[in-house]
């Protein structure tokens, strides 16, 4: 799938047709999960639900700490899913 990257919430974000499935948040990194994929992350240290806006969550999206920094082979299966789930998803068309 073609992937492109672009600015949201000042951070870089990546989106595949249109869905955005993985970007920074400050030092962490959120993702773009199907419902059981989200339950299986929650259950992991540290990670939470996606709030941008304090007590608004992000349907749809984690965040991980920036403590899973050494546990590439983990963050790498993580955005590997988070990529299939959003290429799965009806493309969005263009803003632009």
């Amino acid at each position: 799938p073609r992937v492109t990257v672009r600015l949201v919430f000042g951070n870089d974000a990546a989106f595949v047709n249109g869905n955005m499935f993985v970007g920074l948040w400050g030092n962490d990194l959120f993702l773009r999960l199907s419902d059981e994929d989200r339950k299986e992350l929650l259950k992991n240290e540290g990670v939470t639900n996606f709030e941008p806006m304090k007590g608004r969550p992000m349907k749809g999206y984690n965040l991980i700490p920036r403590t899973w920094k050494n546990q590439r082979e983990t963050v790498r299966r993580w955005v590997a899913r988070s990529l299939a789930w959003a290429s799965e998803l009806p493309a969005k068309k263009s803003k632009r």
